[in-house]
This record gives C-alpha cells, sequence and structure tokens, in this order.
C-alpha cells in the first residue's frame, strides 16, 4: 500500500479500537433495552440521512443479523435534509407504514449531528415514546453550528449516544496542504451496530430467547428459513424478506 493508506489504515484502527471500548458500556446497556423489546416481539429502527443512510442499512436484512430491524429511507437521498419539517413528514409516513410503537428503540445516525431532518426523526420518535439512540461524532457536533430551529443537536437529545470517535470533516489523512481524505464514519458506524446486534443476540441468548437471527439467502433453505422468522412482523419490516 501507499503510504498515505498505510497512514490511515493505522490511524483508523487506532481510532475503531478507541470507539469500540469507549462505547462498550452503552453498547452493554442497550443489549438489554433493546432485547427485551425484541423478546416482546418488537422491532428496532433506523435513520440516516445522506451518506449516513449506508450505515443505517448495515444492520437491515442482513445475513447473520436480526431480522427485526426496520429502516426509515429518505427518497431524497439527504438532498433536502435541511428542511424544515421534512424529517417529521418521512417519520410520520414511515409510522403510518410501520409502526413506530412506544418502548421500541430507533437509532439514529448523523454524523454531524447538527441536520434537521435527524433530529426532527429522533423527535418524533421520542414523542412517540420510543428509546432515542444517537449515532454521531461528537466532536464534530460540538463544533458544527445546528441548523435545527431550536438550537438542538442529536447528541443532546438522545437517550443514548454513541459516539464514532471522528473528528470535525470525518477525513483523517493529510494528502495535500489544506486537503484531507480518508473519512471513518462509516466503517466504525457500520461496526458498532454490529457490536450492538451481537449484545442484543448475548442478551436473548442470556435469557433463553429465540434468536432471531437471519441466514445467508445463498445458503440451502435459507430463504424458506428467513421467510418463517419474518411471518410475525409482517407489515413492520422496511425491506421485504427474499
Amino acid at each position: 500500500m501507499s503510504s498515505l493508506a498505510d497512514t490511515y489504515l493505522a490511524t483508523a484502527t487506532a481510532m475503531l479500537q478507541r470507539a469500540c471500548a469507549q462505547n462498550a458500556p452503552v453498547l452493554k446497556k442497550l443489549g438489554a433495552v433493546i432485547g427485551e423489546s425484541v423478546a416482546a416481539g418488537g422491532v428496532l429502527h433506523t435513520f440516516g440521512s445522506g451518506h449516513s443512510e449506508i450505515i443505517s442499512r448495515e444492520i437491515i436484512g442482513r445475513a447473520g443479523g436480526l431480522v427485526c430491524v426496520s429502516g426509515i429511507f429518505d427518497p431524497t437521498g439527504g438532498f433536502i435534509e435541511n428542511m424544515v419539517g421534512y424529517g417529521t413528514k418521512l417519520a410520520e409516513r414511515y409510522d403510518r407504514a410501520h409502526g413506530l410503537l412506544p418502548g421500541e428503540t430507533i437509532i439514529v445516525i448523523s454524523n454531524s449531528g447538527k441536520n434537521s431532518s435527524p433530529i426532527e426523526v429522533a423527535l418524533y420518535a421520542e414523542h412517540k415514546g420510543l428509546n432515542v439512540v444517537g449515532l454521531t461524532c461528537v466532536e464534530m457536533s460540538m463544533a458544527a453550528a445546528t441548523v435545527h430551529p431550536d438550537r438542538k443537536k442529536l447528541h443532546e437529545i438522545a437517550d443514548y449516544v454513541l459516539d464514532n470517535g471522528g473528528v470535525p470533516g470525518d477525513a483523517i489523512t493529510t494528502v495535500a496542504d489544506g486537503v484531507m481524505a480518508g473519512p471513518t464514519s462509516t466503517f466504525i458506524g457500520a461496526t458498532l451496530l454490529n457490536l450492538l446486534s451481537l449484545e442484543v443476540i448475548a442478551w436473548l441468548k442470556a435469557g433463553g430467547h429465540p434468536l432471531p437471527i437471519l441466514r445467508s439467502q445463498n445458503m440451502p433453505n435459507a430463504i424458506e428459513y428467513n421467510r418463517e422468522l419474518g411471518k410475525q412482523y409482517k407489515g413492520r419490516l422496511s425491506r421485504q424478506l427474499a
């Protein structure tokens, strides 16, 4: 690899280790919170605007992941994420279609934590009685001015905060004077969500509850197995099982 790639890999790997260690207590606590909901037939919801939607999709319909994960998706890809009221409309439409129920949990992902749509989705879910998890970069959020009319930021309103440990601007590798490359929010965020899924699974296993884990549809009889798992969530999942 080039020296730029080597530098990025070394720094990013160290950041990942720190983020996993620092978030471990919250992940453990959320394992029980979400586990209780899942054991009772509940759904885990996600939302990420713009590039953060990639992270939100990581645990939806995922081989080796929980079947009961559903996502709120923005058809504009975040293009109008700062139009006041748009995030609320997204949440309302999703709620009508799939249900945001009290006691369930939603993970709202925004690296900056300052844009209107993710904040509005979080506030809507909070009003509906859900546990709100904010996956964000606290350092960047502290440095950036919010665009929300009430001057709120995601980490300030979330019930639980997962900090990806990133830097303002996301990129960590200097490639030229004043030019940075190599972002970290996606791969650290996706890792934190997979760790969270494992904490939920560990809680379910310890309590003797069924483990609603999807199999890769490329494995024998997996499609039928996954469909059977999904029967109890009919109408509640944003992604149709194969």
